[in-house]
């Protein structure tokens, strides 16, 4: 079974500064070119520290720092495998000080738990790029490939552990599943960082985390690689020779986005505000280093087109896990 990326579509609805200022949330400089944020701003990640997520929302606060000129202050909010911090974002519809370091999550999870929000009720901002995984084993493991991996799991108990109930390896070992008839026992952790110690310790057979996460434990030895569920090897030095799953024999490839949201209702200046300002993020150097490090694929995507990216993928996302 193959899937490719992840996404869905957002209700913006726009209100008037009017209703803004009223909460005392935003200013117009005096030369009157419309929003800017009052004080500081808060990015939210919805995971523990150490991960992706956070990798991806501290560099992202970073590049905004510099385009705004204003202080942005991150905040870890984990939990339920990312709805305790979407529920808390949820709750600050209609203020363009927050800002939230999203990815597959937002999708996941109205896709299998009872939770109150779907990406529409965000303000899609900017899509980072994207970020597939690769199946790490510890260095001493008798393992080599991901087939070996999964033959292993039709034949006994094979736990790995994952992300979050709802995230991208967990997604990427079901789909592992439906292509090999294999079976995994997953134990959940609350970022990548945990995950990556989970593998260490011995703990669990293997882990599906982002090449970003665990490129130092690669180059190490610590760990190894059994396979990359990417469309294509990755051209980086350090992970050219990791093959597919599907050269061994699975076809699954499945990426996650990362991306920057605000809440929902925000005023139209205000998206206008946060697109232009991600935009020349993009720009930056600080942008391309983060993509070089985490070994991700630089496809953006700003404002309504990011708004379409999200709508297909959530299709496509709930095929992928049999909605």
């Amino acid at each position: 079974m193959h899937s490719k990326k992840l996404l869905a579509t957002a209700a913006l609805t726009g209100t008037l500064a009017l209703g803004l200022a009223a909460c005392g949330q935003a200013s117009t400089d005096s030369a009157g070119s419309g929003f800017e944020p009052k004080g500081k701003v808060t990015m939210i990640v919805p995971f523990a520290a150490g991960g992706g997520s956070d990798i991806a929302g501290r560099a992202t606060a970073s590049g905004l720092e510099d385009t705004t000129g204003k202080t942005l202050t991150v905040q870890n909010i984990d939990g339920g495998s990312g709805a305790v911090g979407y529920s808390e974002f949820m709750g600050r519809s209609g203020d363009p000080n927050y800002l939230l370091a999203t990815e597959t999550a937002m999708l996941a999870l109205p896709a299998t738990q009872d939770v109150e929000f779907t990406y529409e009720s965000f303000t899609p901002i900017m899509k980072l790029g994207d970020d597939y995984t690769l199946i790490v084993t510890k260095s001493d493991s008798p393992l080599e490939t991901c087939s070996d991996l999964t033959d292993k799991a039709k034949k006994e108990r094979t736990v790995v552990a994952i992300s979050g109930a709802t995230g991208l390896d967990n997604i990427t070992f079901t789909l592992m599943e439906k292509a090999t008839g294999a079976e995994f026992d997953r134990v959940p952790f609350e970022s990548g960082a945990e995950v990556i110690t989970a593998a260490l310790g011995g703990k669990v057979e293997a882990i599906s985390v982002n090449p970003g996460e665990v490129s130092g434990q690669l180059e190490s030895g610590d760990l190894k690689a059994l396979c990359a569920a990417s469309e294509e090897r990755y051209d980086y030095d350090d992970l050219k020779d990791i093959p597919t799953a599907k050269e061994q024999g699975i076809d699954v490839a499945f990426a996650q986005f990362r991306g920057l949201i605000a809440p929902g209702d925000i005023p139209a200046e205000a998206k206008e505000y946060w697109i232009s300002k991600a935009e020349e993020f993009a720009e930056t150097d600080a942008y391309t280093k983060y993509i070089e490090d985490n070994k991700m694929q630089p496809n953006t995507a700003y404002g309504d087109d990011f708004t379409t990216y999200l709508s297909e993928n959530d299709k496509e996302l709930r095929n992928a896990i049999g909605e």
